[in-house]
This record gives structure tokens, C-alpha cells and sequence, in this order.
């Protein structure tokens, strides 16, 4: 009962969090030190978009971009094209970025992403058990979290990003070593 009652909690936040009134700078960013860097959870899913799945055990020795969006929020419309500037402007230097569906219907998402038409897949997450799994958990939707090539969890972005804001953090992540 208590999970249910949690569950309703989390999905109202994230319905509130989505509001495009939002102020953006009320929801945050944040870089985690090397020495403060938690191991990410295990993610796999298959893709619904491109075909086959994601692991991102298998992508150890890379920086990993993993964005978490729902069909019904608009800033999460809004920041896609700016996602793809920044996987266009670094996919030559090996990171991988992934959509991950959370809180929403499989039609309705679909929809999204063949509207959008991402170069990178995305993988369906209803019930949001991805982002529950991280240590530090997306508590809004749109939220990038960015994973050094550790395996680690380097950067928490609880708002809209753009390139100007996410791109410097994945360059940064690049320029470290493992």
C-alpha cells in the first residue's frame, strides 16, 4: 500500500515538474565531484524506435547521456532538438546517448519519437523503475543524467537543457580519464 501511495506521489511530481511554467532554474543542475561519483544502475531495455536494445554495462570506457521524457511534456518537445546537437556535435568521440520513456503510454510515445525522430533510441519505462534505480533519481521530467566512462554518475540535470548547458559536461567527461 505504502509503494502505491509513493508511486501516485512520485507520478503527481513528475505531472508538476513537466509544467512548462516552471521555472527551470527551480528544478537544477548539478556535477558530482570525481570522489562523490556513485556507480549507475543496470539499464537495459530494448529500443522502440530503432531496433534491438541497450546495455549500459556494454558501454563502459564511454560518456553516456541517458534523457528521461514522457509524449505529454512540453518542455521535453522543446529540448529534443537541442539533444541532437549536442549527439551530433559529440558521437564521433564515442558517447552514447539514451531516451528513456518513463510515466507514459506506449502509442502516445511512439508518436513522440517518430514526430521528433531522434538519431539515438529510447527504450518504454512506465513505471519508471529506471530512474527509481538510480541513486540519485530524476524527480522531473525532462532530466538528463550523465554517466563517465567509470560507469558513474557525473552530472544530474533536473531541468530543460540545451546545448550550451549539457554540451561543456559532456566534453568535460571526455576529457577525463576512466
Amino acid at each position: 500500500m505504502l509503494y502505491r501511495i509513493v508511486g501516485v506521489l512520485v507520478a503527481f511530481a513528475l505531472l508538476a515538474a513537466c509544467d512548462s511554467t516552471t521555472p527551470q532554474n527551480a528544478l537544477g543542475s548539478r556535477k558530482i565531484s570525481v570522489s562523490d561519483r556513485v556507480a549507475a544502475p543496470v539499464v537495459r531495455g530494448d529500443y522502440m524506435d530503432i531496433g534491438g536494445s541497450f546495455d549500459l554495462a556494454q558501454q563502459k570506457g564511454k560518456v553516456v547521456v541517458v534523457n528521461f521524457w514522457a509524449s505529454y511534456c512540453a518542455p521535453c518537445r522543446t529540448e529534443a532538438p537541442e539533444l541532437e546537437k549536442v549527439y551530433a556535435a559529440t558521437k564521433a568521440d564515442g558517447v552514447t546517448f539514451l531516451g528513456v520513456n518513463v510515466h507514459d503510454q506506449r502509442d502516445p510515445a511512439k508518436a513522440f519519437l517518430a514526430d521528433i525522430k531522434p538519431a539515438y533510441g529510447s527504450i518504454f519505462d512506465p513505471s519508471a523503475s529506471i530512474a527509481q534505480d538510480f541513486a540519485v533519481p530524476p524527480n522531473s521530467i525532462p532530466a538528463t543524467l550523465v554517466i563517465d566512462r567509470a560507469g558513474r554518475i557525473a552530472a544530474v540535470i533536473r531541468m530543460q537543457v540545451d546545448q550550451k548547458l549539457l554540451e561543456p559536461i559532456v566534453r568535460e567527461l571526455l576529457a577525463e580519464q576512466a
